[in-house]
This record gives structure tokens, C-alpha cells and sequence, in this order.
């Protein structure tokens, strides 16, 4: 087939596509990949991955791009392989992604390269989303364009008179931004907001979308995970704390990486908002005792 055809074909696909061969040197990057990841054609093309874009991870917390790369592997053994991944996006925060290699064979039987495609599995839709609304009744953080303490405070309850109701458990997940004030005050607020707003489009672009975020104050947000027992909660909060310590933020040339801590804990039956939040208020503070950078879900756990 003519290379045009098969690039324009692979230009109007919904999946991200790119080629690599045994150096790891991409030489095709569709309009998809571009979209999904913010690296343009011109960034990407014969460059190679592990240098510059994506800096993959999985979810036990591996890099995928030394040892442990699927593509690497593919390319020595053939086989065609499946992986759930964390992709870094171009503004430095992570998107998850499901991803799929397969070899590329000439005639003579030879693996060539590597065809890597992907897909954003990103929550389509995110609580909140009706920003409009949410600003007219107060209840809008102006900077995150997520809900507000009186959001959240309206949710909790509601989740609380529901699991009472029907027994649906739900988990509230508290997090901090460990360098927020420092970043502040070497290089101005503006570049502190900048930060956060990494932090959050890694946190509400790996949870559910029926799942509910929120800025608590200042650096602290407040993630409500709906329908989960605690070995999941315990999961997802450490996810979102990789992740966050895998992201980065560009501020004055300069590459900026920061960490949450994050207190979790499940509702429970006796729970109101007020002792609900002091619990995982106690439990975030124990994270940031021990070190930061890490989640608690009981303060016996050490």
C-alpha cells in the first residue's frame, strides 16, 4: 500500500499510533496520538521514546521504559502484547491509556518494528462538569473549575443519608500538595496554580467519572469514590499518589516535580461530614508525619 494511503487511514482512526523500531526511534505518529498526548508530528518524529515523551508506568507502580518495555520485548520476541498504562502527557500530567504493540514483519520474516496503538480511558465525563450552574450557585472553585468545600460538603452528606438508606459504601480519599506554599514562594502564585492544576488533571483524569472531586482549601482536594470496599480504596488512593509523583510541571524552563499526601478512609454507618473529614484530616496528617509522599488509611498501620 502506498505510504499516503496508509497514513491517511491512520490519520482518521479514534486510536493513537506510532511505530518504533529496534532503537526505539519513532517514525510514524498519527493525528490520534497527537491529540491524546499534546506532542505534535514534528516533536516525535524520529526521536527516540524513552528520551522525551510519555515516560510510561504501569499500575504496580513499574517504568515501561527500560526493562520492563513492552515494546523492547515485542520487538525481540514477536509477540503481540496488551498493557494498562499511565502515559505523560506534554503538560506533564498523567493520562491512563490502554495500550497495544504488535510487530511489524517484512518479507523475509524479520521483526522490523513496532506498532504501538492506544486509547485515552479517561472518565468522558467528569463531576462536576456543569461549571455555569455550579459558579451561579456558589459552588465553584474558580481556579480548579472543580466544586467547592459547600460541593463537597453537600455530597458527603448526601452519599452518608444514601449509605444509610441502601448501604452503599463510599470512601472519601484527602489530599495535600506536599511543595504547594514552597513552589509559592520561590516562584510566585501564578506558577503555584499552574501546579495544582497539573496535580488535578492527573487526579480527575484517572478516576472514575461517576466519582467526585473537589478542592477542599488551599492545596487540599477531596476525592469521593463511590461503591468501594477498602482494598479498593486503598488502590486508587496510591495510584493517584504514583501518578501525581510521576507528573511534572514546566515553570520558568525550569522542570518541576511534586508528591501528595493523602489520607483515606470508608464511610461508616455512625459517620456525619464532620467526623468523617477530622478522620481522614487525622490520617492525611499521619501521612505527612511519616515522611509525605504516601497514603494512610489507618493510623495503626505502622
Amino acid at each position: 500500500m502506498d505510504n499516503n494511503v496508509y497514513k491517511t487511514i491512520l490519520n482518521n482512526i479514534h486510536d493513537g499510533v506510532f511505530f518504533l523500531d529496534h532503537k526505539l526511534k519513532i517514525s510514524l505518529w498519527n493525528t490520534a496520538a497527537e491529540k491524546i498526548t499534546g506532542f505534535n508530528e514534528s516533536e516525535i518524529i524520529n526521536k527516540q521514546c524513552p528520551k522525551n515523551i510519555l515516560i510510561q508506568v504501569d499500575e504496580q507502580k513499574m517504568s515501561l521504559c527500560k526493562e520492563n518495555c513492552p515494546v523492547k520485548q515485542t520487538l525481540i520476541d514477536g509477540k503481540i502484547r496488551t498493557k494498562v498504562a499511565y502515559f505523560q502527557h506534554k503538560e506533564g500530567f498523567r493520562i491512563p491509556v490502554n495500550m497495544r504493540v504488535l510487530p511489524i514483519i517484512d518479507n523475509e520474516k524479520n521483526i522490523i518494528k513496532a506498532a504501538v496503538s492506544f486509547y485515552d480511558t479517561s472518565p468522558r465525563v467528569i463531576i462536576p462538569q456543569r461549571t455555569q450552574e455550579l459558579a451561579r450557585m456558589g459552588l465553584l472553585d474558580p481556579i480548579t473549575k472543580l466544586g467547592n468545600r459547600s460541593y463537597l460538603d453537600m455530597h458527603i452528606n448526601f452519599r452518608l443519608d444514601e449509605m444509610k438508606r441502601y448501604q452503599l459504601q463510599f470512601g472519601l480519599i484527602l489530599i495535600s500538595i506536599d511543595q504547594l506554599q514552597t513552589v509559592n514562594e520561590i516562584y510566585g502564585r501564578e506558577s503555584g496554580n499552574k501546579l495544582l492544576k497539573t496535580v488535578i488533571q492527573t487526579i480527575t483524569s484517572n478516576i472514575r467519572f461517576f466519582d467526585i472531586a473537589g478542592r477542599w482549601s488551599g492545596e487540599k482536594f477531596v476525592v469521593l469514590i463511590l461503591n468501594v470496599d477498602e482494598t479498593k480504596l486503598d488502590f486508587v488512593a496510591n495510584k493517584l499518589c504514583l501518578l501525581v509523583s510521576q507528573s511534572n510541571t514546566i515553570v520558568t524552563s525550569k522542570i518541576l516535580r511534586t508528591t501528595v499526601s493523602i489520607g483515606a478512609t470508608l464511610a461508616r454507618s455512625n459517620d456525619t461530614t464532620a467526623t468523617l473529614s477530622r478522620r481522614t484530616e487525622e490520617l492525611l496528617q499521619h501521612s505527612k508525619l511519616f515522611g509525605k509522599n504516601r497514603v494512610t488509611l489507618r493510623i495503626d498501620e505502622e
